[in-house]
This record gives structure tokens, C-alpha cells and sequence, in this order.
């Protein structure tokens, strides 16, 4: 029988009554941001000044952070087979042990970037979920944690948030920048999301701040929040941008090019939606199939709908 994966958390009781907010970073191992904020949580939050319980967890995968990549050494993402598996591989049931947690919780934030390979433009997201009374929670957190953009699209299936959705969790995720470093920028924005949503629930005492949001898309359409899967690389190569994370962009625009090795044979991969570009990738070296950068489609927004 495999061993039993537990999660290395921080819980902190209130004063008072109140609601339970988990708070997760590190499901990949190669996103650094996330695991300094949560750290730095575990040190600012008052029992005496809280409400309800926060669970903090800075490193959901250890085995696959130790291994300095996204995921652990059987090559599984747990953003992909989630609800896991209590006798499975590592990664089965570290995922296994999450999905314990979030459906445990009343509240959840999931704080991700783009690893090692990708950069992100700040974003929050939401499932847009069928029960109104957790789609208008997951919308109010969203606002609350006052990032740049906030992107609502369908469940996937295997992620973090689709145990969520199941449970009626409401819950949200965060993306910001990436690309294998760990931005002071993007660990200051994650503590202030986290607390203005504790804020937001009435978790704690805190003014709203004046808001940073630029766009609002909720695009319904099957797989918009599946970023692997945008403007494929159309061989393997070196990868070199012509864009910048936020530039406006239109169908057939160049994303950037592709070579091969002695740089003899060059692929333009142009932009097949229109918007801003949401996410870049930035390590050079992409396979074929890879996503280079997924185009935000703000024309496409269907709250109205």
C-alpha cells in the first residue's frame, strides 16, 4: 500500500466564527510566487483580528518542487488528474490528499504562475459554474483579489477547481507572470489578493482597494481556459516572440517563429483569435503541438448571454 500523502499546512483559527478559506500554492512545483505569498501569510494573519479558519498550504507537489519542475518524476500534472487516487503514484495521491482538503473548505483560492516555461499577464479566474449562488461568490472573489484581468470560462476536467465545482466550493484562481523566477511584484499582489478577498468574506477587517481590473471576459465556449492547447508550435525548435504579454493582437498576427537548430528553416505561428495576449511562452526551446501563447478573446465575453 502506497504511503499516505499529507499536505504540509498551516491552519489558523479565528477569534471568531466565520467561514473556512483554503488557500493553495505550489501544485506544480516549478511556480515560486505562490509558495513565498503563502509563506508569508502564515505570518501575517492574526487569530485574534480573524474570522472563521484559513488553511494555508505553500506547496501543495513537494515531490515535484524538490525535483525543480512541474511535475514529480511520474510525469503526472496534478492539474489534470484530480480527484486523485489514495493507492495511485505520487502524484495520484497528492491529488487525492487536495481534494480532501478543498471539499472540506468553504472558500478556495488556488495561486499558480506559468512555471518555467511560460509567462502569464495577472489574471484571476473562476469556472463558470451552474449554480448561480457559486458563480456570484466566485465573481465577487475575483473582483476582490483585483488582478488585471478576470477570465471566466468552463470547467476542465482533472483540475483543482473542478473538485470545487463539485462540492460547490466557490473558488478561484490566480496566474501572475512565471517564467522560472519569483517576482517580487507578483508575491506582494498575491498577499494582497488573499487578503482582500478575506476582507471581501468578512474574514477581516479591510477596506476594498481601488481597483486594478482592465478586463472582464466569461467565455463559455468548450476548452477557452485550456492555455496548452492556443496557437500550437508547428515543429520543434527554438521559439522567438514578436509579441509582449498585453499587446492587441489580430487573427494572422505573428506570434512569434519557430527555427530549427541551425536556424535554416523558419515557421511564423500566427495568431488564430484576436484580443491581448494573455499568456507568452519564454523558454525558447518548444516542441511541436506546444503552445507558444494564448490570445484573451475580450470581445468574446458572454456574461450578457
Amino acid at each position: 500500500m502506497p504511503d499516505i500523502v499529507k499536505l504540509k499546512a498551516k491552519q489558523i483559527d479565528g477569534a471568531r466564527p466565520g467561514p473556512h478559506l483554503l488557500i493553495t500554492g505550489g501544485v506544480h512545483g516549478d511556480e515560486f510566487e505562490p509558495m513565498a505569498a503563502i509563506r508569508r501569510l502564515m505570518g501575517w494573519i492574526e487569530p485574534a483580528q480573524l474570522s472563521g479558519r484559513v488553511t494555508l498550504v505553500p506547496v501543495v507537489n513537494e515531490a515535484a518542487y524538490l525535483c525543480g519542475q512541474r511535475t514529480a518524476d511520474d510525469g503526472l500534472d496534478i492539474a489534470r488528474v484530480c480527484p486523485g487516487r489514495a493507492d495511485g503514484s505520487i502524484t495520484e495521491r497528492t491529488a487525492f490528499a487536495l481534494s480532501q482538503w478543498i471539499r472540506a473548505a468553504d472558500y478556495y483560492i488556488d495561486l499558480h504562475t506559468g512555471g518555467t516555461a511560460l509567462e502569464v499577464l495577472p489574471l484571476t479566474g473562476y469556472t463558470l459554474h451552474s449554480d448561480r449562488t457559486v458563480l456570484e461568490a466566485q465573481r465577487r472573489m475575483a473582483r476582490a483579489f483585483n488582478l488585471p484581468v478576470i477570465w471566466g470560462t468552463p470547467g476542465l476536467p482533472g483540475r483543482s477547481l473542478s473538485v470545487a465545482a463539485g462540492a460547490r466550493v466557490p473558488a478561484i484562481y490566480a496566474e501572475y507572470r512565471g517564467g522560472g523566477r519569483c517576482d517580487p511584484a507578483g508575491i506582494e499582489a498575491y498577499v494582497d489578493g488573499c487578503m482582500n478577498v478575506m476582507g471581501e468574506l468578512k474574514m477581516i477587517e479591510r477596506e476594498p482597494p481601488q481597483s486594478k481590473i482592465q478586463h472582464i471576459v466569461e467565455d463559455n465556449r468548450p476548452n477557452a481556459g485550456f492555455m496548452q492547447i492556443q496557437n500550437p508550435s508547428p515543429m520543434t525548435g527554438f521559439f522567438e516572440p514578436s509579441v509582449k504579454l498585453g499587446d492587441a493582437i489580430n487573427i494572422d498576427d505573428a506570434l512569434g517563429t519557430v527555427s530549427d537548430a541551425p536556424g535554416t528553416n523558419v515557421a511564423t505561428v500566427r495568431a488564430r483569435q484576436a484580443g491581448i495576449v494573455l499568456v507568452l511562452r519564454t523558454f525558447s526551446r518548444v516542441l511541436e503541438g506546444e503552445s507558444v501563447g494564448v490570445i484573451l478573446e475580450t470581445e468574446r465575453d458572454c456574461r450578457d448571454a
